[in-house]
């Protein structure tokens, strides 16, 4: 048996839901002790010359990260670092495919 849940409710979750994200977001940068501005330009050392396509503050593996990615002339792969958001070290290096 299928349950229908009431545009209403379901209006009323997704706000609850979109909220809870930006609360968290704003939590994470009070916690950020490093900018965001600084993390790029410590990740930059990492990829000579590249130019930065995105930058997001997140959690990985219970540490809070700058995560950002840098587009490298000539490379067809991105290189991904991850700054530590309080320290301001380099804490990952990674290349992916975009």
């Amino acid at each position: 048996m299928k349950t229908l849940i009431p545009s209403l409710m379901l209006a009323s979750l997704l706000a609850t839901f979109a909220s809870g994200c930006a609360t968290s977001q704003a939590e994470l940068q009070a916690q950020a002790k490093v900018s965001k501005a600084d993390a790029e330009k410590t990740a930059l050392t990492k990829a000579p010359g590249g130019t930065i396509k995105e930058t997001e503050l997140e959690k990985e593996h219970g540490k809070l990260v700058w995560s950002i990615e840098i587009a490298t002339p000539g490379e067809r792969d991105l290189t991904e670092v991850h700054v530590d958001a309080v320290t301001g070290e380099i804490v990952a290096v990674e290349k992916e495919r975009p």
